[in-house]
Formats: C-alpha cells, sequence, structure tokens
C-alpha cells in the first residue's frame, strides 16, 4: 500500500512545524514568559485543579471561563471562544471558510507567524503572501487587494507581528478593516507587551475577529487561547469545533488564573523593562542590528557567520530562533526576553561569540 498516494497533495508538499529540542540552560527561544507565579498564587491553581471531576467530561462550552473572559474583555459571552490554544481557534476559522473556486483564499503578510500559512495551505486554501516594506509595515496599497476586486475570504494581521515584533501602524489597520470583504483576523497573542489593542472596535465591526492566547503572559503550558467575534460568526464555528475541546483543567485554571491580574501586569512590566535594556546592550554590539520590538522579543541582524554564531551559542548554553527563511530573515534571530539573568547570560555569550567571529 502505497500510504503518500492517499494524502492530499497540499499536506504532502509542507513541513511540519519545526520546534527546537536542544536542551539549554538559558533557553529563549519561544516567547515565553520567563517568570513563573508566586508560591501563594500557585497554590491557589492547585486548590482550583483539586476540584476538577476527571471522570467526567470537561464543560462543553467552557461556560465559567467565557464568564469571566466576558467581564475581562467587556463583551458578551456569546462573541467569546475558548479553544485548545489559538492554534486551534486558527484551524477552526479555516475549517468554516469555502476553499477552491468559490472562495478568494487567504491574504498574509510575510514574514509573519507560520501556522497561518502552514493550516491554510493543508486545509486546501488559496494563499496569497504579500512582503511586509523595508520597516516591516504593511506596503502601501495592501487594503487593495479588495478594492481591485481580488477579495480575499480572510487575512491575518498578527498585532504586534510575529516575528518582526512591530505593530503595524494604525492607519493601515484600519484601511483594511474598511475596505475588507472577508474577515479579518487581529491577532493580539503579544497584545499586552504593547498596551494596544483592537478590542474597542469588535462590536461595531462584524468583519473583525480578535485573537488573544494567555501562553505569551506565563501560560503555555495549559494551552488557552480566546477568540472574539461576532455572534453570527460563532454559532458557525461552534459547528465545526470539537465537542469538549477545552479540557477541565484548563477550564479551571484559566477561571482562577484571572484572580492573579495584577501579578501577571507586573510580570508583564518586568519583561517591558528587559526588553528596552536588552535591546540598548544589541545597539551596542558592532555587526548586530536589533529592530524596535513591541512585543515580549527581539528580532536582530547578524553580519557574521550566522551557523557560526547560532553553534556558538549553544556551546555557551544558551537558545535562540535562527531563521532559514524567508529571504528577508535569513540573517536573522529572534531573542526572547528572558529574566535579568538570563538576559545578562544571553548578552554575554553573544558578545564572546561575535568577538570570535570578527
Amino acid at each position: 500500500m502505497d500510504v503518500r498516494a492517499l494524502i492530499k497533495k497540499e499536506v504532502l508538499g509542507q513541513k511540519a512545524y519545526a520546534v527546537d529540542l536542544s536542551d539549554c540552560p538559558v533557553k529563549l527561544d519561544a516567547n515565553e514568559n520567563p517568570h513563573r507565579l508566586s508560591p501563594a498564587a500557585a497554590t491557589v491553581l492547585h486548590d482550583a485543579l483539586r476540584d476538577v471531576a476527571l471522570n467526567r467530561y470537561p464543560d462543553p462550552e467552557a461556560r465559567k471561563l467565557r464568564d469571566r473572559l466576558s467581564a475581562l474583555y467587556g463583551v458578551p459571552r456569546e462573541m467569546i471562544l475558548a479553544g485548545n490554544g489559538s492554534d486551534e481557534l486558527i484551524q477552526i476559522l479555516l475549517a468554516v471558510l469555502r476553499t477552491g473556486g468559490e472562495g478568494g483564499g487567504v491574504l498574509l503578510p510575510v514574514p509573519t507567524f507560520a501556522m497561518y500559512g502552514i493550516t491554510a495551505v493543508n486545509m486546501g486554501h488559496r494563499v496569497t503572501e504579500v512582503p511586509l516594506d523595508g520597516d516591516f509595515d504593511l506596503p502601501d496599497g495592501f487594503a487593495g487587494r479588495w478594492v481591485e476586486g481580488e477579495n480575499p475570504d480572510i487575512v491575518f494581521l498578527a498585532y504586534p507581528n510575529n516575528p518582526t515584533g512591530n505593530c503595524f501602524s494604525r492607519g493601515k489597520m484600519e484601511e483594511v478593516l474598511d475596505a475588507a470583504k472577508g474577515f479579518v483576523v487581529v491577532d493580539e497573542a503579544y497584545g499586552p507587551f504593547s498596551g494596544k489593542t483592537f478590542l474597542p472596535e469588535v462590536e461595531r465591526r462584524e468583519n473583525l475577529v480578535i485573537l488573544r492566547t494567555f501562553s505569551k503572559v506565563g501560560f503555555a503550558a495549559i494551552r488557552l487561547g480566546v477568540l472574539i467575534g461576532s455572534p453570527v460568526l460563532l454559532g458557525e464555528l461552534n459547528k465545526v469545533r470539537l465537542p469538549y475541546n477545552l479540557n477541565a483543567l484548563t477550564q479551571a485554571m484559566g477561571a482562577r488564573l484571572l484572580d492573579h491580574g495584577e501579578e501577571l501586569d507586573r510580570q508583564v512590566l518586568a519583561i517591558v523593562k528587559g526588553r528596552e535594556e536588552l535591546f540598548r546592550e544589541l545597539q551596542k554590539m558592532e555587526g548586530i542590528r536589533p529592530f524596535p520590538s513591541d512585543a515580549n522579543f527581539i528580532l536582530f541582524r547578524c553580519a557574521y557567520d550566522k551557523d557560526r554564531v547560532y553553534k556558538g551559542l549553544l556551546e555557551r548554553g544558551v537558545l535562540v530562533k535562527s531563521f532559514a527563511s524567508p529571504p528577508v530573515l535569513r540573517d536573522c534571530f529572534r531573542v526572547s526576553v528572558g529574566t535579568e539573568e538570563e538576559n545578562r547570560a544571553f548578552v554575554a555569550a553573544l558578545r564572546d561569540v561575535v568577538g570570535t567571529c570578527r
């Protein structure tokens, strides 16, 4: 039997999303929050988990969690869908959209978060990629894709953008929202670090969909993503969403995490402070060009042999994200903002490696 003969050509042509499994003392490749919860907050979460009935299915609609999220975001519960990370919510969105000749496809500014394109292609959508401009902003005329009749069904705009770290200009984002005849997904995974959001627009714009996640503010392990959109859209998404998609442990933890908003806010402020300090240190290094960031990471260009730099950092116990594509990023790395100690270790290691490359 030829197994591959039964697989969609779109899947055969893809590569699996790559996660570096290197074991490093200083792990700064995945945009995680480096800070753990205080012992008091951790105890509250452990207590919440003890009350979960593991012999029962979870609430299929995650109602308690969505009530808490409704209060947090200031929108009705009917506009909120909770998922197994933002990745699942992206997949559900693309599953309800028409494919093939009927639809206008998926529009992506690139470079951006890889899972938009991977998921779209694997589901049979036509994907159009438009390069960002020299400042990593949306190019002039981006909104013209609808004005000129191309009519994409959906566009994904990460805000701030991953991996470039910047927020696209507000005016260009609004041009897209005004022109779009399809859905505009504003992915605010890194929104807590920028202080910028389109959430106040969501109730008056039926085509606007906002994604949030708990992963970047300290809870990547529980895989909790949030989609906010019109009740009409959510009615259709719930037809595709698998039953019991969000496990009971994540529902319980997510609801209780919202009791510790002040602690999470302090951690976000610490990361933003560390980001600015890290940026200044990178600016001082010859042959290293960091790009301004609104997120919890910094993209930087390296003038030296990239493989040598990457291996040199690994040898010194530091893991960062290295890019092989697209071409505009081939000489770039992305480093997550760590603790003060981790940031110092990274800076010292990079300075040492750069010194051997000159």
